[in-house]
């Protein structure tokens, strides 16, 4: 029998990314999409005539219950959110209104509708719950230390989740991913503003590339393979939480460093702090320059996640390489300006270094 789906957040990059997955899995897929007054299903453009879409909001009950009562979904997969951390400091309401108590009013409408024993829900919680991390690297067992109120929101969102699991037998799990990357990536955040600025530097639209925090060091991985991960949790047999992470760690610096090697640029580091500088060794340009107004309030340093769970469990492992996913961004945001990337970035990727 073809199972239906309703994921929140389709237009979003993993959102476009698992309903291409679900429709080779032969589900009838659903989506929650806002409102606005321009279009926003780039993503999603390609399968819009395969998938149905409903006008809907996390922070509107009664909706919520008409979309759900109306699609009566086997599993709903809520990516919806207000994701981005530092913007997470200027909208904090919201923020929580978005991802907390949006992520409660999604469990209701599924009780209210009568599909709380045989409705599926996956919550995207997040690395970020992390924060200020208590162990290195974080496993499902780690304490949690919030660094933004993105991060608090989400805290919420993950143990309502739980409570509603204990209290009521829903089946419902928490993927706790860490940073996800592709070509679909959000313009604001560090990976796509890294890659279409190199792109944009090389087809002489800008002339600097300027970041906050170049030490930050996060778990990167490709979001195709995070999306199986949380279609993979819905298959099992008993509801629990997971972390999907590569288990590999590098810095924004090192992100840099290797976007401007494939593009044929070696960048060496000067000055510290807020004075650190990115200078091409061949002209001594500043390729790259530090500003304090990207920086958040409270910084998270290290994020470094153990899946050896996922691995055992779902029978999960990454498939894309680091520097595999850096190449396709780059070279995705290079055909914007009708570029193409050094056949050299290729001899990047193959060879062996510290990258891989």
């Amino acid at each position: 029998m073809r199972k239906t789906a309703l994921v929140t957040g389709i237009t979003g990059q993993d959102g476009s990314y698992l309903a291409e997955f679900l429709l080779e899995k032969g589900y009838t897929v659903h989506g929650i999409i806002r409102r606005s007054s321009s279009f926003n299903t780039a993503r999603i453009d390609h399968i819009f005539d395969k998938i149905q879409l409903h006008y809907g909001d996390l922070v509107d009950s009664s909706n919520l219950v008409s979309v759900i009562e109306k699609v009566r979904p086997d599993e709903v997969y809520n990516l919806g959110a207000q994701s981005h951390v530092k913007v997470s400091f200027e909208m904090p309401e919201y923020t929580a209104q978005t991802d907390a108590v949006g992520t409660l009013r999604l469990l209701e409408a599924i009780r209210t509708v009568g599909l709380a024993k045989s409705t599926r829900l996956y919550q995207a919680s997040t690395s970020e719950l992390y924060g200020l991390v208590q162990e290195i690297p974080q496993k499902e067992t780690t304490p949690f230390y919030p660094r933004s109120p993105y991060a608090v929101a989400k805290l919420y969102g993950y143990w309502i989740i739980v409570n509603y699991r204990e209290a009521y037998g829903m089946f419902a799990g928490n993927g706790i991913l860490f940073n996800h990357e592709s070509p679909r990536r959000g313009g604001t955040f560090v990976t796509k503003k890294i890659t279409s600025s190199v792109a944009r530097m090389i087809a002489g639209k800008q002339k600097r590339l300027v970041l906050g925090n170049l030490d930050s060091k996060r778990d990167w991985g490709h979001a195709k393979d995070y999306v199986r991960a949380m279609w993979m949790m819905l298959q099992q047999e008993k509801p629990d939480d997971f972390v999907i992470s590569t288990s590999r760690q590098y810095s924004v610096r090192d992100f840099c460093s290797l976007c401007f090697e494939m593009v044929g640029k070696k960048v060496s580091w000067r000055g510290e702090g807020l004075n650190e500088e990115g200078v091409d060794d061949a002209t001594g340009e500043v390729l790259v320059e530090v500003s304090e107004a990207y920086f958040r309030p409270t910084e998270v340093e290290t994020l470094l996640g153990d899946c050896t769970k996922a691995k055992e469990e779902l029978g999960w492992v990454p498939e894309i390489s680091f520097k595999d996913l850096v190449h396709e961004m780059l070279e995705f945001d290079f055909a914007q300006f009708g570029l193409t990337l050094p056949t050299d970035a290729m001899d990047v990727v193959k060879r062996s270094d510290q990258y891989c």
